[in-house]
């Protein structure tokens, strides 16, 4: 009988598991984040030996976790900040810049009209996906990709019921097979993203004009990059409507793509997130150590 070895356990674990331990280790970092755990007290948190734990992480962010928590503090986040805001700055004075405009070598945003809305003969195709972040519900029309959702606060029944109630008028079908090749696309590493050959992924959304304009600029951040509601409002020529900003970036439809996660206080912490705050972390820090 062969017994299995912590390595081989590590390599056969699935995307939806390793998140669900992530998420679990990044909770307990960020309510004890003042104390600064070691790998022991957070392998303790997952049950795993510091071993194993280590292994998992590294495979999962390909950083290890003592690099991890580097990313998560205050003093980067604010560094981050500043940095975004020049190349930010950088792309408005030269009109392209290749790490401020990364978003717009694969991504395309089109707004549907009121119009569009109310007519009859849309057609959405969604499936639920297990991805690196979780499980995840993308739902696609002939025009491009209308929704992505993580899973965490819903489970798939409430997840289905919430996306034909947001699409009350059109036909809604469950076809993972249509959506299974942008999942491929999305959650896999950021050269496959950015690769010769693929066309370019549409995006395709309902919104106020207000709404439009701040996931536009959500699509102006860098991989890797953070900024505040407060430089959003700046890049858009609205100081005073952080408030609104915030609003708007919280009904953003489609999570991951446009980079919400990416938004954060002035202060340098989090601030809210709609798909879970150990979500938010495991992405900005993921991202951080993609770009080490």
């Amino acid at each position: 009988m062969n017994i299995p070895t912590e390595t081989t356990l590590v390599e056969n674990i699935s995307d939806r598991n390793t998140y669900e331990l992530i998420a679990i280790a990044i909770a307990f970092i960020r309510q004890n984040h003042l104390q600064q755990p070691d790998l022991t007290a957070i392998a303790k948190q997952v049950h795993l030996s510091e071993s194993h734990f280590q292994r998992l992480f590294t495979k999962w962010a390909g950083i290890s976790p003592k690099q991890f928590l580097q990313y998560l503090t205050v003093e980067y986040a604010k560094s981050k900040i500043a940095e975004t805001r020049n190349l930010l700055e950088l792309t408005e004075d030269v009109g392209l810049s290749s790490s401020g405009r990364l978003h717009d070598l694969f991504v395309n945003l089109e707004a549907m009209s009121p119009q569009e809305f109310k007519s009859a003969g849309l057609q959405i195709c969604y499936g639920i996906h297990e991805t690196m972040f979780g499980d995840c519900l993308i739902a696609t029309t002939a025009r491009g990709i209308c929704n992505l959702f993580f899973l965490d606060a819903l489970d798939k029944e409430s997840a289905e019921a919430d996306l034909r109630k947001e699409w009350s008028k059109a036909e809604i079908i469950c076809d993972r097979k249509v959506t299974q090749s942008i999942c491929d696309r999305l959650f896999s590493h950021l050269p496959n993203l950015l690769s010769t050959g693929q066309p370019p992924l549409t995006l395709y959304v309902k919104g106020t004009n207000f709404q439009i304009q701040v996931w536009r600029a959500l699509l102006r951040i860098p991989f890797g990059g953070i900024t505040t509601y407060q430089g959003i409002s700046r890049s858009l020529g609205r100081p005073t409507a952080a408030r609104a900003i915030g609003n708007a970036v919280g009904r953003n439809p489609i999570s991951y793509i446009i980079p919400c996660h990416r938004v954060i206080r002035e202060s340098g912490e989090l601030g809210g997130y709609r798909w879970g705050l150990e979500r938010k972390t495991a992405l900005l820090g993921w991202e951080a150590g993609q770009i080490k």
